[in-house]
């Protein structure tokens, strides 16, 4: 038998990756939090019917892109390829949203059995964030502006733009979905292959095509949004007014959909031309008719997705995580011998203690002085403490820089950490 191999678009993230990963979620819970949003955590595996009854059954994701399997039970259970639906089923499972207001966010991997590519895979990371119980469109700005915050952290805010749309109402986008259908109609043919299927399933979808003669046709297509209703036109307004107010740069796109029946007035994207086809990092749209979809009472509702693999390539390709993030220690300890090691290990410990920002790394299975600092430079570390049998005579350590900072010096032991300060902590 061969070598065990991941699974096809199931990818492993190595160490030299994740501080990217780190730094990017570390991001994430930092801006979240200052707006007062709430972590949720949800199981990777829920009812299939979960997923059917949201997303629909006519749809790609159902038909062809779902992991399900029956359980020994019997009962067919699915790997969950979105989080909306999930945090929809905890939040009426457990009671809150009912006369409530939620903000509320969550992390982790979906899957989808779809063709791996540059930044899209069976396995994926979503962060979602999710809003329920308010029903203007102040709270639609409000993650806009939150996402902006976040593009602005991680200094890719020049590097991606807004687009906006609205669907209008279930009524408005029945209205418009009839007339577009009857405007495709008559160039049936002329359609690629997957827009021809989608006619009578999902004619919305049409507009996402990417086809070039599909994109042709549908420049003469019926504007979505000369079918919203005033409802929908007025709160449409009102976010391009806040959003202008903020001084948030868009771009209305008619074009700009979703496929799923429960999205209704605003949808937004962000996109970026610097990840090739795959360029929108994040998406998003209010979806108030979902929850009641689901079983439970109407609920205003509006969130989006970020999808983490794409953001972690923008980060590398545009170099945008702080130099030395993610080094595997600040500082390296060095020993000659066994007693030397029982000392280093010592000094270690209490580093540790009184250093707590700082990330120690000691050497473990011996070795030459040359290998040792070798390996000390492997790690990153900006110093290394070395314990010889000078040093260990005479209670003191070394203290060597490893990147061009300053003299080396001997140091006495009681006056260790009160250095190692001055170095370190700014």
């Amino acid at each position: 038998m061969g070598k065990i191999k991941a699974i096809r678009g199931m990818n492993d993230i190595l160490p030299q990756d994740t501080p990217v990963w780190q730094y990017l979620e570390k991001q994430v819970e930092a801006v979240l939090g200052r707006y007062g949003y709430q972590q949720i955590r949800l199981p990777i595996v829920e009812q299939t019917g979960l997923f059917k009854r949201s997303i629909g059954e006519v749809t790609d994701i159902v038909e062809k892109e779902m992991y399900t399997f029956e359980d020994r039970n019997g009962e067919s259970l699915t790997l969950r390829p979105e989080g909306t639906a999930g945090c929809v089923r905890a939040c009426e499972e457990y009671g809150l949203l009912y006369n409530q207001t939620q903000r509320l966010w969550y992390c982790g991997p979906m899957f989808r059995y779809e063709r791996p590519q540059k930044g899209r895979y069976r396995q994926f990371h979503q962060v979602g964030v999710e809003t329920f119980g308010m029903v203007g469109p102040d709270i639609d700005a409000e993650l806009i502006l939150l996402s902006a915050r976040l593009w602005k952290n991680l200094g890719i805010l020049d590097h991606v733009r807004l687009e906006l749309n609205s669907l209008g109402s279930a009524q408005a986008r029945s209205n418009y979905k009839e007339r577009l259908v009857e405007f495709l109609a008559q160039h049936e043919s002329e359609l690629d292959e997957d827009s021809q299927r989608r006619l009578q399933s999902n004619p919305l979808r049409i507009l996402d095509s990417k086809d070039k003669n599909t994109q042709a046709i549908l420049a003469g297509a019926p504007d979505f949004l000369d079918y919203l209703d005033e409802e929908s036109k007025v709160h449409f307004e009102q976010l391009k007014d806040y959003l202008d107010d903020a001084g948030v740069k868009y771009r209305v796109n008619p074009r700009l959909v979703r496929g799923l029946d429960y999205y209704c007035k605003t949808v937004f994207e962000w996109i970026t031309a610097d990840l090739g086809a795959q360029g929108t990092i994040c998406a998003g749209g209010r979806y108030d008719g979902l929850v009641e979809q689901l079983g439970g009472r109407p609920t205003p509702a509006v969130g989006f997705a970020m999808g983490v693999e794409r953001l972690v390539l923008m980060l590398q390709t545009l170099q945008s995580v702080p130099e030395g993030y993610g080094r595997i220690a600040d500082v390296y300890l060095v020993a000659a011998g066994q007693a030397e090691q029982s000392r280093a290990l010592q000094i270690a410990e209490w580093l540790r203690d009184e250093l707590v920002d700082v990330s120690i790394q000691i050497n473990c299975g011996g070795g030459s002085f040359k290998s040792q600092f070798k390996r000390a430079d492997k790690s990153g570390a900006r110093y290394a403490i070395v314990i010889g049998e000078e040093e260990l005579a005479s209670d003191s350590v070394t203290v060597k820089p490893l990147r061009g900072e300053g003299e080396q010096l001997r140091v006495r032991r009681d006056q260790l950490i009160t250095y190692m300060r001055s170095l370190l902590i700014v």
